[in-house]
């Protein structure tokens, strides 16, 4: 009777990959806005399932970088200015995610309407700002790694520290 009442404790305690997974996916706070995983998120930065058979110190490294080499500000001739993550030009014009919004908002503009694009090296990546725990990321490495691999594997806050 006792371990019916143990697995029943257990089940009501949400699994790290659980945790991680309401992290990633959280609109305001998690990582869903701006990545990609399996097909889950927004296709603004880049999709993490490659990085989910990385160890843990190597995925927390990404996700505390500050790396902007795609991030560029743009001026607009109307006055706008912001930075963003440039997408690919098609015949609509060139999509400019504004990530001075939570989530990214997408600007579609024509080549014409850009004063200038230039490298941004102000911009950081949300999580490097602090947002986060160590435990906090060891729980989305934990979810990364299982939507990536299929197995569920417990990572530490050390593991990401």
């Amino acid at each position: 009777m006792i371990w019916i009442v143990l697995l029943m404790a257990q089940a009501a305690v949400p699994s790290q990959t659980d945790r991680g997974q309401a992290i990633f996916m959280d609109a305001e706070k998690g990582c869903v806005s701006c990545h990609m995983v399996k097909g889950k998120g927004t296709a603004v930065g880049p999709d993490v399932t490659g990085i989910g058979r990385l160890a843990p110190a190597a995925i927390a490294m990404g996700v505390r970088s500050t790396a902007t080499q795609y991030v560029q500000n743009v001026k607009l001739k109307s006055g706008e200015s912001f930075p963003a993550m440039p997408g690919k030009k098609d015949e609509k014009g060139l999509p400019l995610y504004d990530l001075s919004k939570m989530p990214p908002e997408l600007h579609v503009v024509q080549q014409s309407d850009i004063a200038s694009m230039t490298g941004n090296d102000k911009w950081k990546h949300p999580p490097a700002t602090g947002k986060l725990t160590d435990q906090e990321i060891a729980d989305v490495i934990a979810y990364i790694r299982y939507a990536a691999t299929g197995t569920k594997k417990a990572v530490t806050a050390d593991e990401v520290k």
